[in-house]
């Protein structure tokens, strides 16, 4: 109740009054630091530590142990089961304002870490497929000037569409230049020139 009213006029606060209460707020909704005493009813705070250390939706939440039991071993338990820091009663209020401001800043420090981290992991994966993309068609390619195929690593001619297609990441519409346009047509209509044309008995 102490630290609920010292503490609440500037972080929000959730309460809990076991370990299993405790549970159950945090699933519902996930803090951004637990304080924790030892000696509750029924499970332990080192045990829920465990538990919650134990579980990848939580583990990084840190941990702060507010208790009673100040001996050496007990406080070397609290941190090797992953607390951040174990303050024995009784406290400052001043000292534990300063920790608790102190570890929060660094959990939001590690969190936008993170976040760079994998944006600049991403941006790296998209250099490096790009880089991937200029490579694949890079330096001298063997190209026929008649029929305008190319010589492919296995020694084979392929027609360009099918180079460009297994070499890049191109699609390809398919078309008809003007000249083309020109040459093919003029010549269907050449061919049907001075034709007979041919017509059903309805028509």
């Amino acid at each position: 109740m102490l630290l609920d009213t010292i503490l609440r006029g500037t972080y929000d606060i959730l309460l809990a009054q076991s370990a299993t209460e405790a549970i159950d707020v945090v699933r519902e909704q996930v803090p951004d630091l637990i304080l924790l005493d030892v000696m509750m009813p029924g499970m332990s705070g080192f045990d829920l530590c465990r538990q919650l250390k134990a579980d990848e939706r939580y583990r990084d939440i840190p941990v702060i142990f507010i208790t009673a039991m100040s001996d050496g071993d007990s406080e070397l338990n609290g941190l090797q089961l992953g607390a951040v820091d174990y303050i024995a009663k009784p406290f400052f209020i001043s000292h534990v304002r300063q920790r608790i401001k102190i570890h929060l800043e660094l959990k939001h420090r590690n969190e936008l870490l993170q976040e760079q981290r994998a944006v600049l992991e991403a941006r790296t994966l998209e250099l490096e497929n790009a880089l991937m993309r200029i490579k694949r068609l890079e330096g001298l390619i063997p190209i026929c000037m008649y029929c305008k195929k190319i010589r492919n690593t296995g020694e084979i001619w392929q027609n360009l569409e099918e180079y460009l297609i297994e070499h890049s990441d191109a699609s390809f519409t398919h078309g008809m230049c003007p000249d083309c346009l020109e040459k093919h047509m003029n010549g269907l209509h050449a061919m049907f020139e001075g034709k007979s044309s041919i017509g059903c008995k309805q028509c």
